[in-house]
C-alpha cells in the first residue's frame, strides 16, 4: 500500500523489450538506499517488484497486463519516473489509500494558470466517473491529489509549486497520457452493495437510507 505521496524522480535507464513485458532498470535521483529484494515502490503509480538491485539502481518487470492498463509501456531510457515506496506500518499518512493498481489512463486536456498554481483539466473513460468526486481523492500517476471540480469523463486538480517542482507534473501538457487510480473504498462500497442492488429495474427505488441499510443488517 501506498500513500500518493512521491519521495523523489527517478530515471529509466533501460527499458528491456520483450513481446508484450518489459524490464525496466531505474535509478533514484534521490537518496533511496537499502533495496531489499521483492520489495515494492510505485513507479508512476503503478506498484512493481524489486528484482535485482545495485549501488543506487534496482530492476522490476511489468507484465502484460500492467502495460495494457497503464502508460509504463512508452517510457523509454531517459524518461523520468515519479517512485514511492511502499508505506512503512506505524508511518505517517499524508496522502490517501493508494494502492498501485492503476484503473487505466487519463488524458492532460488544458492547463490554467491560478496564481502560482496550476489548474489541469483531465479527460478518461467514463466507467472511471462514479468513483471520482468533489474534493475527493485521485492519484495520478501515482500523485495523492485532491478533485477540485469533476463530470461524468473529467476532473480538475490544482498543482501547488512544490508538487509540480518535484514530479513528474512539471513535464504535463496537453495530450499527455498519465495513470489514473480512483478511490478503493468507493470500489469496494459498491462491490459490497450489489448483492442488495443486481436486479433492480429503474422503476424501483434503490436509494440507500439509514433505514435501509437498518433493513439490511448494516
Amino acid at each position: 500500500m501506498f500513500t500518493g505521496l512521491v519521495m523523489g524522480l527517478g530515471r529509466i535507464e533501460a527499458a528491456e523489450n520483450r513481446g508484450a513485458e518489459t524490464r525496466f532498470r531505474i535509478r533514484p535521483l534521490f537518496d533511496l538506499p537499502d533495496f531489499e529484494q521483492g520489495e515494492s515502490i510505485a513507479v508512476n503509480g503503478v506498484c512493481l517488484t524489486v528484482e535485482t538491485f545495485g549501488q543506487g539502481w534496482f530492476t522490476a518487470y511489468a507484465s502484460r497486463e500492467t502495460l495494457s492498463v497503464s502508460s509504463l509501456g512508452g517510457l523509454r531510457a531517459g524518461s523520468k519516473v515519479n517512485l514511492e515506496r511502499a508505506m512503512a506500518l506505524g508511518g505517517r499518512f499524508g496522502g490517501h489509500i493508494v494502492s498501485g493498481h492503476v484503473d487505466g489512463l487519463a488524458e492532460v486536456a488544458e492547463t490554467r494558470p491560478a496564481g502560482e498554481s496550476t489548474i489541469y483539466r483531465l479527460t478518461f473513460s467514463p466507467a472511471q466517473g462514479r468513483y471520482v468526486i468533489p474534493k475527493g481523492s485521485v492519484a495520478l500517476d501515482g500523485i495523492s491529489l485532491t478533485v477540485n471540480g469533476c463530470g461524468p469523463d473529467w476532473l480538475e486538480v490544482n498543482i501547488i509549486p512544490e508538487t509540480r517542482k518535484g514530479t513528474t507534473i512539471a513535464e504535463w501538457t496537453p495530450g499527455r497520457k498519465v495513470n489514473i487510480e480512483t478511490d478503493v473504498i468507493g470500489k469496494y462500497v459498491e462491490r459490497m452493495v450489489q448483492p442488495w442492488t443486481a436486479g433492480k429495474d429503474e422503476h424501483q427505488d434503490s436509494s440507500l437510507t439509514l433505514a435501509r441499510l437498518r433493513e439490511l443488517g448494516f
